[in-house]
């Protein structure tokens, strides 16, 4: 062990009057709290942080959009199936994973040292995503502030539209019968002169929402392309200051003090889409967006796509957060006996519910737009980023006290970034910590201020005029395609080389005894259902690759290059640690490659008094260097 026990001096539960501590938290065990990196207040703390981090963003922006995209309800379909099959049991592994060690991202994998790689490529992905995640939060801090005018600015056309911006439609031209010829005349002369269109004639104008223009026009001021960066869009740039300061401010004093914030963020945002809900059902035209969404306008043969197969599981990984480092950081401070299997459950059902509730929320007002201007439910807007800056800004101009509205909505958007944006920068933090959590905590508000900083600076070109481009593409690369190949490598590596068994009895030393009937699902998923299809829309997915677009306006090939760029980068890490691992291992290189498939001589439980017989052998690695043990402190308790 990684401590001398003396009799009388440690006993787990009960406080004696001496305690031996060494590099890795031999600490006395006094409530099962651990007092070196420590834990949540309470449990509601950790489930409402979970919930934030699970319920953000995508859940009314990505999500509705990846329905309207493959096939309306169709899509619940893969949904539900890849929560079932992939999203639950690697979300119940990391929760449990994180909770067992009480460690990071990076640190747990001391359980499998050739795959700590693993870990280092899900912080990284965790950092690319909390770049553009944040500019989306800054997008909603700019509608949140334009709603503080007695008229919204998109609610009309005004002086920044043109001839296209309409809330009707705009007749273009038509057939007229003129000195008894029929010919075609624009609807201008028509109007001027009395006349009348025949029937079935009318062609009508292109036309745009004004809540579409100003967001292409005003908010982003958007280029024709990522060829064109333009200039800083001032306004953005500061309210992505703002995001970052926010951030910042919360995650200073650690989970003590973002534990108590999520009582409001997680909670406030189901209020306003109950109440959107209700008033996008009144909307003439909400009923064919319903439809659209689980009824006959569904489009079932979306389902032979291997694209819409991958969309549904990289979206459970994205809504669920699994294979991303967070559930792996935020379960590390619970206390050892937690039971992570009642909280797993819990927090996907109300994620994935959520996700659903907020579809009929937006979907009964794409429905009205697609009844206002005579276009299918399927056209009526291009990109997801529309449906939150687009579709809910519409419907909002037409309730009465539309500003009031307004300001509640987008409050709610922030709300919903920020909560689980806090869990994203806690896990870059935490990794950083468990480098010498001793040294590391005393040093955390320098840290969390740089770390803001330096991912602020480096967002400032997602808030160019050809920011939104560099937005979609982080997504399309970093969101995809690394969170499957994290999540392949991780339930392979746990189950297949660490060993499921030996898992499962790690599972039981924190939450009791189970029978083999209960562990009968998780061991189906687990040892060949989860990484199968994972695999296989991994390999699909890449054969089927298609390059990116946003709307109708297709990427550079530079562009998809330095898309290709960055998930190399983000998973490099995983050949690039294993074979280090390897090198610095003595013997034979079949000797070396098993020695480092083997937990390391510090892995098992954070604190001495939950090891147990099962861990009692394991001794810190630097402790392992001599033949015996020694204490590295005596600490004199008074109590």
């Amino acid at each position: 062990m990684g401590m001398l026990s003396l009799p009388g001096f440690l006993s787990c539960g009960k406080k004696k009057d001496f305690s031996l501590t060494h590099e890795r938290g031999g600490q006395s065990c006094n409530s099962d709290e651990n007092l070196e990196r420590g834990n949540w207040s309470n449990k509601a703390d950790y489930l409402l942080s979970l919930v934030g981090y699970a319920v953000g963003l995508g859940n009314v922006w990505r999500f509705p959009y990846l329905a309207y995209q493959n096939g309306g309800g169709a899509f619940l379909i893969p949904y539900t199936i890849m929560l079932a099959l992939a999203g639950l049991p690697l979300f119940f592994m990391e929760c449990s994973l994180g909770q067992f060690a009480s460690l990071g991202p990076v640190s747990v994998w001391r359980m499998l040292p050739l795959f700590e790689g693993v870990g280092i490529t899900m912080v990284i992905i965790s950092a690319f995503v909390s770049i553009y995640y944040n500019v989306i939060i800054a997008y909603a801090l700019y509608y949140f502030f334009a709603s503080f005018q007695k008229v919204l600015p998109w609610s009309e056309c005004f002086s920044w539209a043109d001839e296209f911006c309409s809330k009707t439609q705009i007749v273009n031209d038509c057939n007229i019968t003129l000195n008894g010829e029929i010919i075609r005349a624009n609807y201008s002369f028509v109007a001027g002169n009395n006349l009348t269109c025949i029937n079935g004639t009318i062609n009508y104008k292109p036309v745009q929402f004004p809540s579409e223009q100003y967001w292409n026009k005003v908010t982003l001021q958007r280029s024709s392309g990522l060829d064109e960066t333009g200039r800083i869009v001032w306004y953005l740039a500061l309210c992505l200051l703002l995001s970052w300061i926010i951030v910042g401010a919360a995650l200073f004093k650690g989970i003590k003090s973002s534990g108590k914030v999520v009582y409001f963020t997680a909670l406030f945002p189901y209020v306003i889409l109950l109440v959107l809900l209700v008033r996008g059902a009144t909307l003439e035209g909400a009923i064919d967006g319903i439809e659209y969404y689980i009824g006959t306008q569904s489009n079932i043969t979306k389902l032979m796509e291997a694209e819409v197969w991958k969309d549904a599981a990289t979206q459970i990984f994205y809504s669920l957060s699994v294979a991303w480092g967070g559930l792996v950081a935020l379960s590390s401070y619970n206390k050892f006996h937690n039971n992570c299997y009642s909280d797993a459950i819990v927090v996907c059902v109300t994620n994935c519910a959520t996700s659903v509730f907020a579809g009929f929320a937006i979907f009964s007002i794409l429905g009205h737009m697609a009844f206002v201007s005579q276009r299918p439910v399927a056209e009526v807007v291009d990109s997801g980023f529309e449906l939150a800056f687009v579709a809910y800004p519409e419907a909002l101009s037409q309730l009465p006290v539309s500003p009031l509205w307004s300001f509640l909505f987008f409050f709610m958007l922030v709300l919903l970034g920020l909560d689980s944006q806090f869990a994203s920068i806690e896990t870059l933090i935490t990794t950083i910590q468990d480098i010498n959590p001793n040294v590391m905590r005393q040093l955390r508000v320098p840290i969390t201020l740089g770390l803001c900083a330096v991912l602020f600076l480096l967002g400032l070109v997602c808030v160019t005029q050809a920011g939104i481009y560099w937005v979609n593409l982080i997504d399309h690369f970093c969101a995809g395609w690394g969170i499957l190949i994290s999540g392949v490598l991780e339930v392979a590596g746990i189950v297949y080389i660490y060993g499921g068994k030996r898992f499962i009895e790690d599972i039981e030393m924190m939450i009791g005894k189970k029978s083999s009937s209960f562990w009968l699902w998780w061991k189906l998923c687990w040892f060949f259902l989860t990484p199968v299809l994972l695999m296989a829309i991994l390999v699909w997915s890449l054969i089927t690759f298609s390059n990116p677009t946003y709307g109708s306006v297709l990427y550079p090939a530079w562009g998809s290059i330095v898309g290709w760029c960055m998930i190399i980068f983000c998973v490099i890490w995983i050949p690039i640690v294993a074979i280090i691992k390897i090198l610095k291992a003595e013997g034979s290189l079949f000797e070396r490659i098993v020695s480092c498939c083997r937990p390391a001589a510090n892995w098992g439980p954070y604190l001495e008094c939950h090891r147990g017989e099962r861990y009692s052998h394991m001794v810190d690695s630097k402790k392992k260097e001599h033949e015996i043990p020694t204490v590295t402190a005596i600490v004199y308790k008074k109590h």
